[in-house]
């Protein structure tokens, strides 16, 4: 029986794969790269599937699952901090609990984020003013251009909103079909650097700041702020609940845009927005997506549907196929283009390619 890309994702869409597998070592990880890129066989490598909307078609070769998980800390007890280096397949917030269990600091408001911690430089995952390219020492990645092991380091990787080197190397190749973004690296494992500490990293977010009750620029209690953190979360239908629809999802679906000084103009002033560097802003999605006309809910009943509690997620309502999904992310688009002159950034790897 062949395998479903909707049971190895969090939106629970996607057909089959042509064949699939799953590494529990290194070793097999990287067997299976070298066997597929020797063939010319494309290559799809997930973790927790939560960023990834695959099409009803399935995916045309190896669909390569991490499943390795483990913590190494040297001993390094005497120092201000440690270095925490992470197998790529482990879930992502056993890595957040673990670390505020051992009072390391810089991982907490990244609390209950799903996926799979090598999906965390690729994306340069962040959240309520927190981004892992502010704790991350280097990325251990397999190289397929050079077919050697690499270790890149944060000056390497160039971190950006949502962004990195790991990202922009998925592209189109020669040797790959037009549909599949192909990427260059395999993240193996990533590292951090952490300090120790009771007190969380100064609040940068004014809603998790409220929340907890306290000034931007406070620290908090570790525990406090995951709580508060998850609190929020699950307000939003972003903690994975497999009862709640609203989190058959892959969280943020669009990524707030970053606007010069021509495109902002045509942006109402109501609009939340914060700076991105010299003459630059980026702008609330979820703001430009509820003023283009579509609020919470909508869609409802489905197949496909924006959540009910955040209207940058869309979300399968049971029954979906990708092309609802699809559908649904492209009307989204069209709108917002057309009211303010946007064209909104899909924040999962979509496949095939140009579906949106």
């Amino acid at each position: 029986m062949s395998t479903r890309l909707a049971d190895l994702t969090t939106l629970r869409v996607g057909g089959p794969a042509a064949r699939f597998v799953e590494a529990s070592s290194e070793a097999e990880l990287l067997a299976a790269i070298q066997e597929a890129d020797a063939a010319g066989e494309p290559l799809l490598v997930i973790g927790g599937g939560s960023n990834l909307l695959v099409g009803d078609e399935g995916f045309e070769g190896l669909v390569l699952r991490d499943g390795r998980s483990s913590l190494d800390t040297p001993d390094v007890s005497a120092c201000a901090g440690t270095t925490l280096t992470v197998a790529a397949g482990t879930v992502w917030d056993e890595v957040v609990q673990h670390a505020i269990a051992n009072r390391w600091v810089g991982l907490e408001a990244l609390s209950g984020i799903p996926g799979s911690t090598g999906a965390t430089p690729v994306q340069n995952v962040g959240a309520y003013g927190q981004e892992v390219s502010q704790s991350i020492a280097q990325v251990r990645v397999w190289d397929r251009a050079r077919s050697r092991v690499r270790t890149l380091a944060l000056a390497d990787l160039g971190f950006g909103y949502r962004s990195s080197v790991l990202k922009r190397s998925m592209r189109p190749t020669a040797d790959a079909p037009a549909w599949h973004p192909t990427p260059r690296y395999v993240v193996l494992d990533v590292s951090f650097q952490l300090r120790w500490g009771d007190l969380s990293a100064p609040i940068a977010y004014g809603e998790l700041a409220q929340r907890l009750g306290v000034e931007i620029g406070a620290r908090v209690p570790l525990a406090e702020v995951r709580a508060a953190v998850l609190e929020l979360r699950a307000g939003k239908g972003m903690v994975l609940d497999p009862e709640d629809h609203d989190t058959w999802s892959a969280g943020s679906f669009f990524t707030n845009p970053i606007l010069d000084a021509e495109a902002l103009a045509s942006i109402p002033a109501e609009a939340p927005r914060w700076s991105a560097g010299p003459g630059l802003t980026k702008v609330s999605a979820a703001w430009l997506i509820e003023h283009a006309g579509f609020s919470k809910g909508f869609g409802m009943p489905g197949p496909a549907a924006l959540s009910t509690k955040h209207t940058l997620a869309l979300t399968n309502r049971g029954g979906a196929k990708a092309s609802d999904l699809v559908a649904l992310a492209r009307t989204i688009r069209e709108a917002v283009a057309e009211r303010f002159g946007v064209e909104l950034v899909p924040e999962p790897v979509v496949i095939p390619a140009g579906a949106l």
